[in-house]
């Protein structure tokens, strides 16, 4: 483990005015974007809605990275691949490699995460494609009698597992665990698993041959279910967030990245200005996917005559988060 590596990657992810771009949406993630809007889902509409993100002039100066995905990373923008054009505009490339979250046969309505078997010679593929960092989600949701405990381990074990094999072979890994908004759960009962999962993970962590400060934390924000009537406001939200994160997490761990989870634009990029206004003993930033996305592919609707149209609303998005990532919005 090369840790001088693994830390300037770390410090090149979390610039203080910037975060990333999640855009490793499956192909069955996005179709269902697609279908939304009855644009038509190819390898070649997809590239080219993603190329309207990246091609986006100056965005370097909001995001510091960018998560691709397994399609993404071998296609080319204007004859040159993804990763070194995302690199030539001061971007760190890096890619999803978990092969997502499968029901589990062990515990029934629960969800395990996939994708250790084979994981060392796809890691070595990407990362000669010119990958950085690497990321894998841990999906826990909220329902009658769930999550249990059982499935919690079962999943951190595999989070660890992944650790350890991404950074010996000198990549940053991202560990995404995360709360699933989905259900009617107050949040107080967010809180409560959140602080339940994130403390199996990094007791897990804890005693395997990792090193904290080689790692990025990518967690949810703790807020109520979306069916929840009552939603609470930004400074609930922040403070309950930032509690359990010192409950849970490590100081040694040198930033922690949220993701929107299903929120609006709007409420993600407000509940992380919320949060950076308190701050804490890591670096606070994000890693949006849809809050950052869903304006601009709106606008863009598949059609070539709305590139800039969609490229100035996502500019406009990154500008804002920017500035929520500071506490300056």
């Amino acid at each position: 483990m090369d840790i001088i590596q693994l830390k300037n990657t770390i410090s090149q992810l979390l610039q203080p005015t910037k975060g990333l771009l999640a855009a490793d949406e499956s192909t069955k993630t996005i179709q269902k974007r697609f279908d939304a809007l009855s644009i038509e889902c190819t390898e070649e509409s997809r590239l080219s809605y993603r190329q309207m993100l990246f091609t986006t002039p100056k965005i370097e100066e909001y995001l510091s990275g960018v998560i691709l995905y397994d399609e993404t990373i071998r296609q080319k923008i204007n004859g040159v691949s993804v990763p070194q054009y995302l690199e030539n505009k001061g971007i760190v490339p890096g890619i999803k490699v978990d092969q997502g979250a499968v029901d589990s046969p062990d515990f029934p309505n629960e969800k395990i995460t996939a994708g250790l078997d084979g994981l060392e010679k796809r890691l070595l593929e990407y990362k000669n494609m010119g990958a950085k960092f690497t990321k894998w989600r841990m999906v826990v949701r909220i329902g009658q009698g769930i999550p249990t405990q059982e499935c919690i381990e079962e999943n951190a074990q595999r989070l660890v597992r992944y650790v350890e094999i991404v950074q010996g072979m000198d990549l940053v890994p991202i560990i995404e665990p995360e709360v699933v908004r989905d259900g009617s759960h107050d949040l107080k009962k967010c809180q409560e698993v959140t602080i339940k999962m994130l403390k199996a993970v990094f007791q897990r962590i804890s005693a395997a041959s990792v090193t904290l400060e080689g790692l990025i934390l990518k967690t949810n924000m703790v807020t109520a279910g979306q069916d929840n009537t009552n939603q609470m406001s930004l400074e609930e939200v922040a403070q309950a967030t930032l509690d359990t994160l010192v409950e849970s997490v490590p100081k040694e761990v040198p930033g922690i990245l949220f993701l929107s989870g299903g929120q609006s634009s709007d409420m993600a990029t407000q509940n992380l200005n919320a949060i950076a206004k308190i701050g804490g003993p890591w670096e606070l930033s994000f890693s949006f996917s849809r809050a950052l996305q869903n304006e601009p592919l709106m606008k863009w609707n598949g059609k070539e005559e709305n590139v800039k149209k969609a490229q100035a609303v996502f500019a406009e998005r990154g500008h804002k988060v920017s500035l929520a990532r500071q506490g300056k919005l």
